[in-house]
């Protein structure tokens, strides 16, 4: 029987790998340093293998599931989309100046 129930657990991992990284309780109050320390977040939406709503916030090693309707996680999540873009839309920028500039050395 001990083989059985083993194999069939086996399967169920296989087959439903996130089964286990859902979020099953969230928090409605988070320290401040733990916003300063966010490397990313994640949204887990209600759906699926997961049965509540959260956000995700993964940090070194670390996640922490917090409710998405909490004003603080919505306004982290707004300047760490908006510092993304910036970022990105910079080295763009930067790269573009640095071909335009070997053309014009070479020529």
């Amino acid at each position: 029987i001990s083989v059985l129930f083993l194999t069939l657990l086996l399967l169920f991992l296989a087959l439903f790998p996130g089964a286990f990284n859902c979020c099953v309780k969230i928090s409605d109050e988070i320290p401040k340093g733990i916003l300063r320390r966010v490397e990313r977040f994640e949204i887990q939406k209600a759906d699926g293998l997961c049965h509540l709503e959260a956000v995700i916030l993964h940090m070194k090693g670390k996640k922490f599931c917090v409710n998405p309707w909490n004003r603080k996680v919505k306004k982290m999540m707004k300047k760490m989309k908006h510092k993304i873009h910036r970022s990105k839309s910079h080295v763009r920028k930067q790269r573009r100046t640095r071909i335009t500039k070997q053309k014009e050395q070479k020529q």
